[in-house]
This record gives structure tokens, C-alpha cells and sequence, in this order.
């Protein structure tokens, strides 16, 4: 696959861990708005531009565009943000925990996307995908990276571990407890351009929208532009490429707000007559092929045999929605019903509990996470995730490194 360095803009390490912001879509206009309040540098400015505009403004009205522009410029005017002389890679390291992933920024190809040489497992909504475009046309940027992985390669963990030793651009952390590394990489960006010359495929791991709106604000200038030689910055979009091995998947699980007309003991006789049923020690399942099902103020394990069958359909999550949502609880389209929820595994299986408890729902399912592997064996076949089948934590952080399309 294609990279290339990019002449980077970036916070002043003065106000790096002011500035670096959530990616835009975990957070609603009332939240963004919350955690920009009384910090003129958070990137929220620049990536949630309606708020700073009144309650009720139509997000994706003209005046939101336009403010997001105001706002990039006065960070860059105010020397928040700088220009980075010369292109380069970055290597950006983030810490929750334990648990430590240490990426590549760098700039990847329209056409490999195009070429489903970056593939996918996710399918895109139409509204989000205008909304970034227009976002990255109207600003000039990839205000935040798309996050890739690929097949571990030793010659990248090589050089990645020849950066880590030196001095940090950036190093802080975040008010979630989650630390954030940025080293530049000096010298000849020849052999990190070489070695991932050698890796075949990438893979979507995070941020379908923000990887689509790239590839169409590039796709829209190219267009334009009747004197394009394929050299254009415009060719090329932001992303933090993980080796595999260093990435983990957190569970996504599922409450239903009834139990579609049965009473307890009915539903679990007709979940009894699916799968095995026995009492839960724990909340969380410890294996694939197993959910926990929390009901009436008990966990219950549900499990299952191995079978064959196509990637998508060998899924937990699969196997829920096809054996007991849809038949037992009528969730039809889990893309639109809305008698069902999904928390982020990030929020753990108290939040479950506490769901159910107060009534908010009726039943909650504990999820075993699937792998990347699996994730990787969906994409190679062409085939596309349940929804809400992954949770990718830590976040990466928007604005700690922008790329401008000219």
C-alpha cells in the first residue's frame, strides 16, 4: 500500500493537551459542547463547529462549515496550531491501563481505497458521509485520522522501535487516563515508505465515515481540477496504521427495552429450547459462542456449539440476532429498531445492570468481543459486520496532528 509523509499542522506543545479533542462522532452537540466549555484550543471548535453557534442550529447548515473554518484559522493565527516545515511520518503511541498500541501517522492513498486495498467491514450512512466531506472540502483538512490496521510487518515494528527512545513532540495524558505519545520521525522517510510498500492490505478498523469523506473530498478536487497530476495533497488522507497483534476489541453489547409480550420464565423457556442455558458466575462470558444474559436481577450463560458457516454469520453477535433477537424478541433490523440499544463494552456490564434495573430495559446481553482477525476474514471476503459488532478503544485524539489538502 501507498504512504507518504505530510507537512503537518499541529498544536504548540504548550497547548497540546488542551487542544487534542475526542473524535467527533463519540460525542453528542450537548457533550461536545461540554467539554469545550472555557477552552477556546479544544479541536471540538473545529470538528463540532455548531457549538459555538445557538441551540438549535441545524448541524449541517451552511453557518456550521463556515464557523468551523473561523475556528481553524484563529487557532492557527494564534499560533495554537503550527505548520510543520517539511513532511514527515509520526509514530503515536496511546496508553489505557495496561494495554499500549504504538501506531504510524501518516498519509494514505484515495486510489488504494478505491482499490479495496484499505478494506472495509462497515457500511456508511449517506448523511454522515456529506457531513464529513463537506466538513473536509470547506476546511481544507482531515481534521481527524481514520485508524487502519494491517498484518504485523518486522521491518515496521523495526523502525517504530528506533523512534520511541528519543524525546516526544507530545506526551500527556488525557482527563479520560489515557496517555497520548507523539514522536516525529527526522531523517530519510525512505524506509518507512518502503515498508509499507511491502504490506498488502490495510484494514478499517475505525472510522468508515472519516475514511469515505476522505476518499469523496478527494475524489471531488481531482475532478475539479482540470490541471491534475496526481501529485495533489488532495490525493492522500490522514490515518494511524497499528500493527494487528497490538489492537484489542472491546465487547458490544445489547439491552431490548421488552420482552416482546412473554413473561420472564416464557422467554427463557423459549431461549432454553435455542441454547444452553445455566446460571452466570460471572457478568462477562469468558469464551466465544457464549452471551450473558441478564434478566429479572440474574445472570444467566447462554452457549452454543461450534459450526460451520460464513464469517459473518459464526459471529456472537450473528448467532444472537439470528437465534433470539429476531425470532424471540421481534428485533427485525437492529440497524432501526428501536426497541433495541447498544453500550460500548468501554462502559462495562455494570452499566447493564443498571439499565435493567431502573426498567430502561427489560433483558441485557453480555457479548464475548470478536477478534481483529475475524474482523480482517470479513473484509477479505467482501462481507459486511452486524452492526455495532466492534468497540475500538483508546479513541485516537483529533487534532494532535491535521493534514491540509493543498
Amino acid at each position: 500500500m501507498k504512504t507518504q509523509p505530510f507537512r503537518a499542522l499541529r498544536p504548540d506543545p504548550g497547548v497540546a493537551s488542551r487542544l487534542a479533542s475526542v473524535p467527533y462522532d463519540v460525542v453528542d452537540t450537548d457533550e461536545a459542547r461540554a467539554l469545550a466549555a472555557d477552552n477556546p484550543d479544544s479541536f471540538l471548535h473545529v470538528s463540532r463547529p455548531e457549538i459555538d453557534l445557538p441551540d438549535g442550529t441545524d448541524p449541517h447548515s451552511d453557518p456550521v462549515y463556515a464557523q468551523g473554518a473561523a475556528a481553524l484559522r484563529a487557532l492557527i493565527g494564534r499560533g495554537s496550531l503550527i505548520r510543520e516545515a517539511a513532511p514527515h511520518y509520526y509514530v503515536y503511541r496511546q496508553i489505557m491501563g495496561n494495554h499500549s498500541q504504538t501506531g504510524v501517522v501518516a498519509c494514505c492513498h484515495i486510489d488504494d481505497y478505491a482499490a479495496d486495498i484499505i478494506r472495509k467491514h462497515e457500511k456508511t450512512r449517506q448523511d454522515k458521509e456529506d457531513d464529513r466531506t463537506r466538513h473536509a472540502l470547506t476546511l481544507n483538512v482531515n481534521s481527524g485520522p481514520v485508524f487502519l490496521t494491517y498484518r504485523d510487518k518486522p521491518e515496521l515494528d523495526a523502525l517504530v522501535a528506533g523512534v520511541t527512545p528519543s524525546a516526544p513532540l507530545y506526551d500527556f495524558t488525557a482527563p479520560d487516563n489515557v496517555r497520548h505519545t507523539v514522536w516525529r520521525v527526522e531523517g530519510d522517510s525512505a524506509p518507512w515508505r518502503a515498508a509499507f510498500d511491502k504490506v498488502p492490505l490495510a484494514y478499517v478498523a475505525d472510522g468508515h465515515h472519516r475514511a469515505k469523506a476522505a476518499y469523496r473530498a478527494g475524489a471531488e478536487r481531482r475532478a475539479a481540477n482540470p490541471n491534475h497530476t496526481g501529485q495533489e495533497e488532495y490525493n492522500w488522507f490522514l490515518a494511524v496504521l497499528f500493527p494487528q497483534s497490538q489492537l484489542r476489541i472491546l465487547p458490544y453489547n445489547r439491552c431490548v427495552a421488552d420482552l416482546n409480550g412473554l413473561t420472564p420464565d416464557e422467554f427463557l423457556k423459549r431461549v432454553g429450547e435455542v441454547f444452553e442455558v445455566a446460571p452466570a458466575t460471572a457478568p462477562a462470558p469468558d469464551a466465544p459462542r457464549r452471551t450473558h444474559l441478564y434478566l429479572a436481577g440474574r445472570w444467566y450463560r447462554l452457549s452454543w456449539p461450534p459450526f460451520e458457516a460464513d464469517p459473518v454469520s459464526v459471529l456472537d453477535v450473528s448467532v444472537l440476532q439470528d437465534r433470539l433477537l429476531q425470532p424471540i424478541l421481534g428485533i427485525d433490523d437492529p440497524r432501526t429498531c428501536t426497541r433495541i440499544s447498544f453500550v460500548g463494552g468501554i462502559r462495562g456490564t455494570d452499566e447493564l445492570v443498571r439499565l435493567v434495573d431502573s426498567g430502561r430495559a427489560a433483558v441485557a446481553f453480555s457479548m464475548y468481543p470478536c477478534t481483529v482477525q475475524q474482523m480482517m476474514d470479513i473484509a477479505d471476503a467482501g462481507q459486511i459486520m452486524p452492526p455495532k459488532s466492534t468497540w475500538f478503544e483508546p479513541k485516537l485524539r483529533s487534532g494532535l496532528l491535521v493534514h491540509e489538502l493543498d
